[in-house]
């Protein structure tokens, strides 16, 4: 099948009719071709054990249709200890450039088991690998370091975005090598715990202003996003609003930013790609979905976990809203429209990169 728009929301094939499996992941453009790499779900379904089968990436010159180029950072099935293991969780791949050191510099967010967070960094000679891993076990600044972005200024400095698990969202400065924080940092958002905290940092700059779509917490189930700006990398940052103005589930689509693509060839072309972890959430809430009940639930329950003065007892319906699928997961790409400083994403069927300027 040959695409020629983006439809939102809707299975997405790649050029072989095979589910594209690039979750949490973000574009690369490496000359005149764009690269899709994300987490590879297609063994992830509820009970399996299997959080992961590595790093996937895939090719294109159009952003419709999608050349699968492998598994450029492979699942280690070996060794249950190695932060690649299939069973370990990785999440939210990061590939940035270092035009000094001539490598791409990949990091992953590890979730240990007992709640602590740390990284693994790798590099490559080529976006398509292969990888070696330079770093594991990493606590930058000593900290739990959660979700997170990865972003490179013009004059060659790059900055890591991440949420300090569950607290606040953090700003650090890369070393040189793009491998570790220098340990210049400043503190964000700060929240008293889940579902309250930021997560899922997606920087972007235009115009002046420095942005930051983030998420609240609440698993793989969709929360209201939230758009801020600054004139800094470090801000301070001015939280706007919700971006997603049309949605009255609270779930920002039923999707989850992960990252946004300003697109090379375009002047003012921005895209948030997004994950739908759950596509078939409208269909088992029902209006519940519709009216944000549904999320509203989700939320409560987040709440009761993570806080100590809340008496909750987690019923087994509770824990059933809790499995995802993520094998079948699908993508809410959308332009970003701006209005002054504001950016909005606003539900499209389908839409056209042609379309823009």
């Amino acid at each position: 099948m040959k695409y020629n728009s983006i439809r939102p929301g809707q299975i997405w094939l790649d050029t072989e009719g095979k589910r594209i499996q690039a979750h949490g992941g973000s574009i690369i453009t490496v000359g005149d071709t764009f690269y899709w790499y994300g987490e590879n779900k297609e063994r992830t379904t509820p009970e399996s054990g299997i959080w992961h089968w590595g790093v996937k990436c895939y090719s294109s010159q159009d952003l419709y249709n999608w050349q699968d180029e492998g598994i450029i950072i492979p699942p280690n099935e070996e060794d249950t200890d190695s932060p690649l293991h299939p069973m370990q969780y990785m999440d939210r791949p990061h590939i940035i450039f270092n035009e000094r050191t001539g490598k791409f510099v990949c990091w992953l967010k590890i979730m240990k088991k007992g709640g602590t967070q740390e990284s693994t960094v790798l590099e490559a000679d080529h976006i398509l690998g292969p990888y070696i891993m330079v770093k594991h076990g990493l606590r930058p600044l000593n900290m739990s370091a959660g979700d997170f972005d990865l972003v490179v200024s013009p004059d060659g400095k790059a900055y890591y975005y991440f949420e300090r698990v569950h607290s606040e969202l953090i700003c650090a400065d890369l070393t040189e090598d793009f491998t570790d924080v220098t340990g210049y940092y400043s503190t964000h958002f700060p929240n008293i715990q889940p579902p309250f905290v930021r997560e899922a940092p997606a920087y972007f700059y235009r115009k002046g202003l420095h942005y930051l779509f983030t998420s609240g917490t609440t698993g793989y189930h969709p929360n209201p996003s939230e758009v801020a700006c600054a004139q800094t990398f470090h801000g301070p940052w001015e939280v706007l609003d919700n971006p997603h103005p049309d949605d009255t589930s609270c779930t920002s689509y039923n999707s989850q930013i992960t990252s946004v693509f300003k697109h090379p060839y375009k002047k003012d072309l921005y895209i948030a790609l997004a994950d739908r972890w759950i596509p078939n959430l409208p269909q088992t809430s029902g209006d519940a979905f519709e009216n944000g009940q549904q999320y509203q639930k989700v939320s409560e329950q987040f709440n009761a976990v993570f806080d100590p003065g809340i008496e909750r007892v987690i019923t087994e319906e509770d824990h059933n809203d809790l499995l995802v699928d993520t094998s079948i997961a699908d993508y809410v790409w959308l332009p970003v429209r701006f209005d002054g400083k504001m950016a909005y994403l606003d539900w499209k069927e389908e839409w056209k990169v042609e379309d823009y300027d």
